[in-house]
């Protein structure tokens, strides 16, 4: 991914009671951390997130995302972050109101905006969710914030256009960057970029 000019890498953590599926932990990040100087943009779909966010810093997260569903405190969760010099970002899954995040929009590096319901790649995009996109931009534009807004889930070529018209700054996708085109990374991964 780094010879290919991936930006960042995005490591889903899923821990089977928040979303319905186990990956990795911290220390298999700890020890991919090593092969590469590439930020890497750790999403926690575990719950309660709290107690783990210092296992992932210390592992190599440079980015960590968390879920407000997954925490009895954002405020405090995000604090715990910052304590470790990481980036913070927030996600919304397509069930979640981007309300629950615009009174402390200028807390977070990144809101991470699920086009597909977490837990599984391959799945279909939200269409809809590009409704939150709009909203976050128009917010973080008018208030002259720094927050990035990046989307995960079913990016494709198409889509991919439709995700940076809307106000998309970080495109994730797995799926498309790793089977399009014979799994030619660079080619998809320009592709995405640029289209």
């Amino acid at each position: 991914l780094e010879k290919a000019k991936a930006d960042l890498i995005h490591i889903d953590v899923m821990d089977g009671h928040f979303v319905p599926n186990i990956t990795i932990g911290p220390e298999v990040i700890n020890k991919l951390r090593k092969y590469t100087s590439l930020p890497f943009d750790v999403h926690l779909m575990i719950s309660p997130v709290h107690d783990f966010i210092k296992n992932f810093a210390e592992a190599g997260a440079d980015i960590i995302t968390i879920h407000p569903e997954a925490t009895n405190d954002l405020v405090s969760s995000i604090q715990k972050i910052k304590s470790f010099n990481k980036k913070v970002g927030v996600s919304l899954n397509p069930g979640t109101s981007v309300k629950k995040v615009l009174p402390v929009l200028k807390l977070f590096d990144l809101v991470l905006v699920m086009s597909v319901n977490p837990g599984f790649g391959g799945q279909k995009f939200i269409k809809d969710t590009l409704e939150k996109v709009k909203i976050l931009r128009k917010e973080i534009d008018i208030k002259k914030l720094k927050t990035q807004i990046e989307i995960d889930g079913g990016i494709n070529f198409e889509n991919a256009i439709m995700a940076k018209k809307a106000g998309v700054d970080i495109l994730v996708s797995g799926t498309t960057i790793f089977k399009e085109n014979g799994g030619n990374l660079e080619k998809n991964i320009q592709l995405l970029r640029t289209g």
